[in-house]
């Protein structure tokens, strides 16, 4: 179900509490195109943890395909400041 952003600004969450009565989703279009999705905090749970156990399964195969490597945290720590820079960086 689409609504436009007026309409949530003008009917609030009893707007969402309504729809979510009948569609798994509301998808909210900003300028005509969809920008938000809003779910139950139910439905929410469950995807997210369809994601988590998708990333488990990853990781699980990155291992028995032996993708990985083993490093220190200094070195870790060393990587991810490094990548947190890079992206600092990248969005200025």
């Amino acid at each position: 179900m689409m609504v436009s952003a007026s309409e949530v600004k003008a009917r609030g969450t009893a707007l969402f509490a309504r729809l979510l009565e009948k569609f798994d989703e509301v998808v909210i279009q900003v300028r005509g195109k969809p920008r938000y999705v809003v779910l139950d905090a139910e439905r929410y749970e469950h995807l997210r943890e369809l994601e988590l156990e998708a990333a488990l399964r990853e990781v699980n195969e990155d291992i028995s395909a032996g993708r990985y490597e083993v490093v220190s945290a200094e070195e870790h720590l060393a990587w991810a400041e490094q990548a947190a820079a890079d992206v600092s960086h990248h969005s200025d």
